[in-house]
């Protein structure tokens, strides 16, 4: 006799409980830690109506602040979706002394505290800069640190691709007479196009939000290298939580944006199978 029937349990009924069960944790988890503080973050930029949230991201520091975090981190994206599959592809295919080393270290972002990526790039790249560099206080050096920062998104993402995709087709291709550009453009890109768009996306949102490795590097010089997170953070200092919340809600919008592109164009690519 089954366990089921012994307590009397239908199995489709234990299921649907234990379906129930899960999502309702899932669903409150999610409400306490992301959409409720969401919320209340996009509730108080509206407290003093719509002219004064408006009024709050056009100030000059905060519109300049804004146009300086979304071209940089756009730019970072970009770069990311270009190196990053590059990375990526020397890792899965190539083999060499201190690849292990290397795969650990694309990691290292992830694990270091912003604030400490910050002090080593100053280092590096400061006045002080031993490799005969000084990126800081420019907007050189806050493109550098969002690098550093976003560097494993789109290389966590396409690398499990490249582990899994079908060898014997690119064997079959060149058999037929492809040229490894073909064979690339026409079997491998197409496979690697979703895990690229989906790490660049990630990327991008991780880099409208950063502030540790930015605040050393950068100087936070208004109108010149202050990234938005910089600036609300200087109006919350200056006990301005509305405008704070303004440019918090600006920042949310962008990076939803991101993401919902993102899987318009996963979908889109998907039905064109």
């Amino acid at each position: 006799m089954s366990v089921d029937a012994a307590v009397g349990v239908r199995p489709s009924r234990r299921l649907a409980g234990g379906t129930a069960a899960g999502l309702g944790t899932a669903v409150l988890y999610l409400s306490l830690i992301v959409l409720i503080p969401l919320a209340a973050v996009v509730w108080r930029s509206a407290d003093e109506g719509p002219g004064y949230f408006w009024r709050s991201v056009t100030t000059p520091d905060a519109w300049a602040a804004l146009t300086l975090t979304i071209g940089a981190s756009a730019l970072v994206a970009v770069v990311n979706l270009v190196m990053g599959t590059l990375i990526a592809w020397v890792l899965v295919r190539d083999r060499f002394p201190g690849r292990a080393v290397l795969d650990t270290i694309i990691d290292l972002p992830f694990a270091l505290p912003t604030i400490v990526a910050g002090l080593v790039l100053l280092a590096l790249y400061g006045p002080q800069s031993p490799l005969g560099i000084n990126l800081a206080y420019s907007r050189a050096g806050v493109v550098l640190a969002l690098m550093f920062v976003t560097l494993p998104f789109v290389v966590r993402t396409v690398q499990p691709v490249l582990l899994e995709l079908d060898g014997e087709m690119e064997q079959a291709a060149a058999s037929l007479g492809a040229r490894p550009f073909q064979t690339f453009r026409r079997i491998i890109l197409p496979n690697l196009l979703p895990a690229m768009l989906s790490g660049t996306a990630l990327a991008f949102t991780r880099a409208i939000a950063e502030f540790g490795s930015t605040v050393l590097i950068s100087g936070n010089l208004p109108f010149k290298t202050q990234v938005a997170a910089v600036n609300l953070f200087s109006q919350i200092e200056g006990d301005n939580m509305t405008g704070a919340a303004a440019i918090a809600t600006v920042l949310l919008v962008v990076a939803l944006v991101a993401l919902i592109a993102l899987d318009v164009l996963q979908r889109w690519g998907s039905r064109r199978g």
